[in-house]
Order: structure tokens, then C-alpha cells, then sequence
């Protein structure tokens, strides 16, 4: 079979909330991008947006240092004033044609839940697509999940990078790519826990594929 290929490295590293970890989400992306992460989506869902631009502005400059891609989650200004190299939008969030306004060539990534969504991203001219939930998640409410066959069916529908979201654990990674997927998106798996040791199981599973 041939080898899949990956995009941006196979892997976005989401920061979340986790009061178990002890690290808040810029502590969280700058051990990911010095395990060898090369894509940090920058989430912090109930912040200031203060908060969120220093932060942003912070990882910016590390991620550059890591020759590592950083997208914002949910906030094409934030993006484009920090440096970042793109934005991440959700379905409620500022439309396509709009954000592609403000970011010009910047990646902008689009979470779709469905076929038609997908598409419809697509011919919208997104750079790449997240869909999912895969499979259940508790990190966020993503609807119910979709499984390896409504993937595989995105994945040849669109001629964009397909980034699989929701569930993602060493143990389906290697099912989740074969399905077509070009990256995954993954949050708990690799924050719960020792972080560096997480990325490390992640990539050597997908440099084996």
C-alpha cells in the first residue's frame, strides 16, 4: 500500500483546557513544538481576547523558532495581527470568503461535520478541512460520532487535506490515516499525561504507516 501523505507534520496538536496536567494551553503548545510537533491550533474557547492575542503572539515567535505552523482558533484578526500562520474557524464563526479577506494566502481551516459542509468548504477555498468527531470524545460536544466509512467518503469527495478530529488515541491512529485522513487533530491524548512522551508514541505510529 503506498505510504499515506501526511500534511504539516500528520498531526495538530489542539491546547485545551486540563486542571490535571498543570499547564495552561501556551505551556501546553510549547512542550508539544519541543517534542516535535510541527502544527499547534491555539484554542482557548473562554478566554479574554487579551489573553488569547498574548498568547498567540507568544507562540507565534516560538513556533517560527521550531519551523512549526501555529493557526488560531476562531479568530481571523487575532491571526493575522500575531503573526500566525493561519486561522481555524468553526461553523458559527466568521464565514470563509470573509476571513480570506483579511488572512490573504494564510491557511484557513474549516471544522465540518458532514459531506455537504465538507464541500462546501472546499469549493469555498479553504486550505484544509477538520471533520469528525471520528469517534466519541469528551473534549468538546462535536455532535455524535462519524466514524471510519463517512471519513473515507469526505476524504475522496474533497481535493483538500482532510484532518481527522475526535477520539484520536495511538491505538486508531493507524485506521484513521489509512482511511484517508492527512492529519489528525488530537487534544487529550497528548496533553493527558506526559506530554513529550505522547507525541513521541504519536509519531514514531505514524512514521511506521
Amino acid at each position: 500500500m503506498e505510504k499515506p501523505t501526511l500534511y504539516l507534520g500528520g498531526i495538530c496538536f489542539l491546547t485545551g483546557e486540563c486542571a490535571r496536567c498543570g499547564m495552561g494551553p501556551v505551556e501546553q503548545a510549547r512542550a508539544a513544538l519541543e517534542a516535535g510537533i510541527k502544527w499547534v491550533q491555539l484554542r482557548m474557547k473562554d478566554a479574554p481576547r487579551k489573553e488569547i492575542w498574548e498568547a498567540a503572539f507568544h507562540l507565534s515567535e516560538f513556533a517560527h523558532e521550531h519551523q512549526a505552523a501555529l493557526v488560531i482558533n476562531d479568530y481571523p484578526d487575532v491571526a493575522a495581527a500575531s503573526g500566525a500562520e493561519g486561522v481555524h474557524l468553526g461553523q458559527d464563526d466568521m464565514p470563509l470568503k470573509e476571513a480570506r479577506q483579511l488572512l490573504g494566502n494564510r491557511l484557513i481551516g474549516i471544522s465540518t461535520h458532514d459531506l455537504s459542509q465538507a464541500k462546501e468548504a472546499w469549493e469555498g477555498g479553504a486550505d484544509y478541512i477538520g471533520f469528525g468527531p471520528i469517534y466519541r470524545t469528551g473534549t468538546k460536544d462535536a455532535g455524535p460520532e462519524k466514524g471510519l466509512l463517512q471519513l473515507a467518503e469526505v476524504c475522496n469527495a474533497v481535493k483538500i487535506p482532510v484532518v481527522a478530529i475526535g477520539g484520536i488515541k495511538p491505538q486508531n491512529l493507524r485506521e484513521v490515516i489509512r482511511a484517508g485522513a492527512s492529519a489528525v487533530a488530537v487534544s487529550s491524548a497528548l496533553y493527558t499525561g506526559d506530554i513529550r512522551g505522547n507525541v513521541k508514541m504519536f509519531l514514531e505510529i505514524l512514521q511506521s504507516i
